[in-house]
């Protein structure tokens, strides 16, 4: 567990009895800004044999979860063992802006380059202004784009996938 200076922010690895209140989260944290399906109804299960709860890195504040990123391989072939992707992002709007979203990306870091990754990617639409400066500032550059790969909205929006070296 990972404590932040300032607060009593941990970051942990979530548990089976996590789902619910995760669940709840996911359910107010989703945004046009960010997802391209729709909202998740708060009855649905997070938890399934594709979505293990160890995949999921938590941020619990005061005892309640208030942000969370999920971390997998990127794909089945071992060929791509060394590559990691971040498949979720969300923090609570009650607590944005005191830098638990950079914590779980620089979490979910650590633990894939602890899992023996040597690279972490991700996919970020391209009107997410404000994840895509997150990811920036947390080293993650542009490798390529897909425009107009989905249709949210009645609008056209670029997929971006971005990636960052976690060893040499």
């Amino acid at each position: 567990m990972a404590r932040m200076p300032d607060d009593d922010l941990i970051i942990r690895t979530a548990r089976s009895e996590d789902e619910r209140e995760l669940a709840v989260l996911n359910h107010a944290a989703w945004s046009v800004l960010s997802d391209v399906s729709p909202r998740p109804p708060v009855e649905d299960p997070v938890f399934d044999e594709r979505h293990p709860a160890e995949q999921y890195l938590l941020a619990v504040l005061d005892g309640r979860i208030v942000g969370y990123i999920r971390q997998v391989p990127a794909t089945p072939l071992a060929s791509n063992r060394h590559v990691r992707q971040i498949q979720g992002l969300a923090v609570d709007d009650t607590v944005r802006g005191r830098g638990i979203g950079r914590r779980l990306v620089e979490a979910a870091c650590e633990a894939a380059q602890a899992e023996g990754a040597r690279k972490l990617t991700l996919r970020v639409l391209g009107w997410n202004a404000p994840a895509r400066r997150l990811y920036e500032s947390c080293g993650f550059v542009v490798e390529g784009s897909l425009a107009e790969e989905f249709l949210i909205d009645g609008r056209y929006v670029d997929d971006v996938w971005m990636a960052r070296r976690l060893a040499d």
